[in-house]
């Protein structure tokens, strides 16, 4: 009975660390960075940043080159697609995506994301400004350090 007990509680602990584990489902390169204070937008110079994202089917992580402990954990509540402009046509479509939200410390944030491009808008919790990060999905290519040469954009 106790070794029954022992490969049981075994088992069970094994498949829970399995379904924790996130799984690495694409890289995006910062491509525009902006702040929007009533009708005015700011773009805000920033260099490129990579992005790797991460999930485990319930969150999405969300981490900068070169450093994958400091991440940014969304929790998944939409994954029936994302809307977007047609292009050219301007009508309205919808596209497979997900979207997600993180509230850390009064600062909301929103990701949407598609296997085309990443967006995380901030909602800082005391402020009137919004900031708009939009990424493009892009390819690793191994053995680069520099972000702008380390990934390209798919076309």
């Amino acid at each position: 009975m106790t070794r029954f007990l022992s490969l049981l509680t075994l088992v069970l602990l094994s498949s829970v660390a399995w379904a924790a584990e996130f799984k690495h489902v694409g890289d995006f390169l910062l491509q525009s960075h902006f702040k929007l204070t009533g009708q005015q937008v700011t773009p805000i110079p920033m260099k490129p940043i990579a992005f790797r994202v991460y999930t485990d089917g319930i969150h999405i992580r969300v981490t900068a080159e070169g450093d994958e402990d400091a991440h940014t954990t969304f929790e998944i509540y939409r994954s029936d697609g994302i809307g977007r402009q047609r292009p050219g046509a301007g009508a309205l479509e919808v596209i497979p995506g997900l979207q997600a939200m993180s509230n850390v410390a009064g600062t909301l944030r929103h990701l949407r994301l598609s296997r085309e491009s990443m967006t995380i808008t901030t909602f800082p919790g005391v402020s009137d400004q919004t900031i708009v990060s939009y990424s493009v999905a892009a390819e690793l290519k191994p053995g680069i350090v520099d972000a702008r040469e380390k990934l390209v954009t798919k076309p």
